[in-house]
């Protein structure tokens, strides 16, 4: 597309939107109600004792982060289209279907989640609600072009300043969270080792690692630019952008994390509960604690964080699985230049949706999603750790040595944290 053609919107964009980019959009993403319910349940179970698992994992995640992201700009390739090139295709198509399960369950766990806070708000019956959700996300995927949802998307990320805003309502022990988030606690038992994996599963997740890639390939295409034809100087700015847009991104989600966290453990743990099964639970529980406005302001952001997480979890089940396929990919086409990307879109929202209606526990499959995402995870990032590596994926540009270092160390702290989780359960 030429740049006159896009021009006029550039012009109307507010400059707030001009520069975040798909980091910041990835890090807001993975504070979705499903993340927040994780994070409640981890500081309802844990209290503060687990503050410390939030920023340890934020190096280790800006560099992955920004491994996907490169690997994207540098190759004008999403993460499985590149996979599909380096890797045999039988790894490739397992990650992918792990990926798509994974993603369908935390589809079906935020949206049972914006149902249930709805309902809490305003009334009606949570189902309904669900489905009216449903339906909006797959629209705006389906019939509205990146270009315009993304500022969407942006604008979105804002919404999650409500859990730092509910975090200051109650009375915090400032000292104690001090100490614990200093001086990490270890629990030596299986329930503690499978909430760090549930943690680490749900802050370091692989869906992040292909929605990054693929958005980075969608801004090229925005511009015009393909990765072959980009000149050094510009492309090296382009780094510059994304390091920062990535950093900024992550520290936001880390730090969303630590004030959902804290919240649960002041609040919840305090006042002796220690089982949430669901964010908007936890909505619940925080309002005869700590007042309406705590109340409201969780429930409005899980609403929020899932509008904005939703879309990101199918879309990037969907790049994923065409990229794989060889499909044709992208939120800029139109659902008729490519109908098999759109499709999953679709199938992974309905059937989301759809397993609110089932029997199954959509909160109790989640925590062992997170958990999958965890496992599946390390495998990933082993090949996004070869791929940076690779000159015919990064071009003139590889991975700085620091990014090496910590990129390699996400792999060895999300490594061990499965190892002793899996050690535990074979006792």
């Amino acid at each position: 597309m030429s740049k006159p053609t896009h021009r006029p919107l550039r012009q109307r964009t507010p400059s707030f939107l001009q520069h975040v980019g798909p980091g910041v959009v990835t890090g807001a993403a993975d504070d979705d109600p499903s993340g927040i319910a994780t994070y409640t349940q981890a500081g309802a179970q844990f209290g503060t004792s687990v503050l410390w698992t939030v920023f340890l994992t934020l190096p280790f995640m800006v560099a992955i982060q920004l491994v996907s992201a490169r690997i994207g700009r540098q190759s004008g390739r999403g993460i499985a289209a590149n996979l599909r090139v380096h890797t045999p295709r039988a790894f490739v198509l397992g990650i992918v279907a792990l990926l798509l399960a994974a993603n369908t369950i935390n589809i079906a766990a935020d949206i049972a989640a914006m149902g249930e806070a709805l309902q809490l708000v305003v009334g009606g019956g949570q189902h309904f609600h669900a489905v009216v959700f449903g339906i909006v996300t797959v629209l705006l995927q389906v019939f509205v072009p990146y270009r315009r949802l993304a500022p969407i998307l942006k604008w979105m990320t804002l919404t999650l300043f409500v859990y730092v805003i509910a975090a200051f309502t109650v009375s915090i022990p400032w000292a104690k969270v001090a100490h614990d988030l200093f001086v990490p606690q270890i629990d030596p038992t299986p329930a503690f080792w499978m909430m760090i994996v549930a943690i680490f599963g749900t802050t370091i997740s692989p869906y992040l690692f292909f929605w990054q890639a693929s958005q980075e390939v969608e801004e090229m295409r925005l511009h015009g630019l393909r990765s072959s034809e980009d000149s050094p100087s510009r492309t090296r700015r382009a780094v510059r952008r994304m390091r920062l847009d990535t950093i900024v991104g992550m520290v936001f989600s880390n730090g969303i994390a630590f004030f959902v966290i804290l919240t649960a453990a002041v609040v919840l743990h305090g006042a002796g509960i220690t089982d949430v099964q669901s964010a908007a639970q936890a909505a619940q529980a925080l309002r005869p604690l700590a007042g309406d406005f705590a109340f409201a302001l969780f429930a409005a952001g899980i609403i929020a964080t899932g509008l904005l997480a939703v879309p990101v979890l199918a879309s990037s089940a969907a790049y994923a699985v065409a990229e794989a396929l060889g499909w044709a990919e992208g939120l800029e086409h139109t659902w008729r230049e490519a109908k098999e990307f759109y499709a999953i879109i679709v199938i992974a929202t309905v059937v989301g949706t759809a397993l609110d209606f089932t029997p199954i526990d959509p909160m109790k499959a989640l925590y062992w999603s997170a958990v999958i995402n965890g496992v599946v995870a390390v495998p990933i990032m082993v090949a996004m750790m070869v791929l940076a590596g690779k000159p015919e994926v990064m071009g003139h540009l590889t991975v700085r040595r620091k990014t090496r270092f910590l990129g390699w160390g996400a792999f060895v702290v999300m490594a061990g944290a499965v190892g002793m989780m899996i050690r535990d359960l074979w006792r």
